[in-house]
Formats: C-alpha cells, structure tokens, sequence
C-alpha cells in the first residue's frame, strides 16, 4: 500500500547491480570498500580492529530489519556452501541490499545491512535450502575480506546513537517525545490501514483497523524498524531508514512517509466517492 508515495525527504542513492532471481553481484576485490558511508577506521586503531567482525554476506533485492521475519530459498551454488558452513557455526548472515536493474554500477550492495539468523531451516533432496530466518542487529562494512566462493566482510555493529544531550530539557523528555512520535506513527499507519481498507472494497475491516493495536508493547526503537519493514514496494526508502542511527529522525520519517500516504488515499477516496463506477450508478 506504499507503492504510489511521494516520499518527503529523498533516500541515499545505491548504484543498481544486474538483474537475477537470485542475486549475483559484482563484488569487489578483497580490501575493497562496499557502497558509501563512514570512513574505515586507520589500521593503527587497534580498539576499531578488535570491534571488527566477520560476516558472509547474502546480497538480495530487498532491506531486512531487526526482528522481521524473512523465508529464503537457497538454489545457486555458492550460498549452498555458505549454508554448509552456516549449519555448522552460528547459523547468522548478513542481508545487504543490492539494487535490481542495470545500468551503470550495476552488482554494488549497500555497505549497511541486517544480520539474518536462520531460525528454521529444511534441506531438499536437491540441496537446495528452504530458510525461515529472523533479523537481529544492524551492520556497517567495513572492509571485503574474501569474494569466494561467496561474499565475506568484516563489519562492524550498528545502533541507534541518541542526538547531543539539551541542557535546557529534562531527563525523561527524550522517552516522551519518541513516545510521543510513536503514537504518532502508530495513528496514521492505522488511518492509512483504514482507508486502504475502503479503497479496496473492504468495508468490514474499516472499524477492525481503528483499534489494532500495531505497537504491540514494542519500545520506540523495534517499533521503527516494524515501520519501515512495512514500506514494502520502496527498497531504497527502507535502506535509508534502515542506514539512520536516530530513532527520532526515523520515526519522523515515517511519519511524514505515512502522512504523505494517507493524503493520497484520502485524495483517491473523495474521487471513488464523487465519481462511482458506471455499474454502480446504473444499479
């Protein structure tokens, strides 16, 4: 229901890599960086090396969050080895998003992503993989350590880094405003569930969408990511939600993404009421 946004403040744009059904992109040589952002840190820094950890990568056409839960399907080759190692070590991964199309650029993945745990799994009479995996922490790459047979990076965890401390406001006023924004994301998504709802001819689900409760018990922060997993339909705006370090900035975000949306579907309710199709009005 977020396919036809206008969104308020443009994502950070990724070079696109060449279309697959599973993706294979154009890595880079080890050493190499991925994408854009921070600089690495110097090899003299020896608290920045100890921080660094290895990760096999899974570039795919879509942004995973913590705590979404992601099916996959492993058939190519390469990430039927990567899955022979996993079962044997940690069972984690990291998902990057890369880009479908082509063009100039085309294989990049984004240097930010999400570790994917495999929660369940079942291995076919063909080796393929059938996965249920869950999303834990957040990730930035920092250097390519290998490229085959698939892709392997030290990166370095990511979190959320609360805004420069204001003398002038109380202690608990950050909670209240991400409280505050919170249940301020949480009323639009519900009136843009509703109108959806309408808009698509189900009338009985309009009052059901009122009361939902989307925040279950969830803090600020997982509520975020619970967000913008469901801005399906928009990658690049997902990977810029995902890239921020600010759960003020990204709840503001989306609440301006959801604003916007819910200005359109009230647009395109009024038009549906005020102009009803010929078999209706012949009826």
């Amino acid at each position: 229901w977020l396919s036809s946004l206008n969104f308020s403040a443009p994502p950070t744009p990724l070079p696109p890599p060449s279309p697959s059904s599973t993706p294979s992109p154009r890595l880079p040589t080890p050493g190499s960086r991925l994408g854009r952002g921070r600089r690495e840190p110097s090899p003299s820094s020896s608290s920045a090396a100890d921080d660094l950890v290895e990760l096999p990568l899974f570039p795919l056409p879509l942004v995973l969050f913590p705590g979404a839960i992601l099916p996959l399907q492993i058939f190519e080759f390469r990430y039927r080895i990567m899955m022979h190692t996993l079962l044997h070590t940690d069972l984690r991964f990291g998902v990057v998003f890369s880009e479908p199309g082509g063009g100039a650029g085309a294989g990049a993945v984004a240097e930010v992503g999400c570790v994917g745990e495999v929660v369940k799994h079942e291995r076919l009479v063909d080796d393929r993989f059938f996965l249920i995996c869950k999303g834990q922490e957040r990730f930035r790459v920092s250097r390519v350590v290998r490229t085959k047979p698939y892709l392997v990076a030290a990166v370095t965890w990511l979190e959320d880094r609360p805004p420069p401390p204001d003398p002038s406001a109380a202690a608990p006023q950050r909670t209240d405003d991400l409280e505050a924004l919170a249940a301020e994301v949480e009323g639009y998504m519900r009136d843009v569930i509703r109108i959806s709802n309408r808009l698509n001819g189900k009338p009985e689900k309009e009052e059901e969408a009122a009361s939902m409760d989307l925040r279950r018990n969830l803090f600020p922060t997982p509520f975020s990511f619970f967000v913008a997993s469901t801005f399906e339909g928009a990658p690049r705006e997902q990977q810029a939600l995902l890239e921020l370090e600010d759960t003020a900035a990204r709840l503001r975000r989306e609440r301006d993404t959801l604003r916007n949306t819910l200005n359109y579907l009230t647009a395109a309710s009024a038009v549906k009421d005020a102009f009803p199709s010929s078999s209706s009005s012949s009826s």
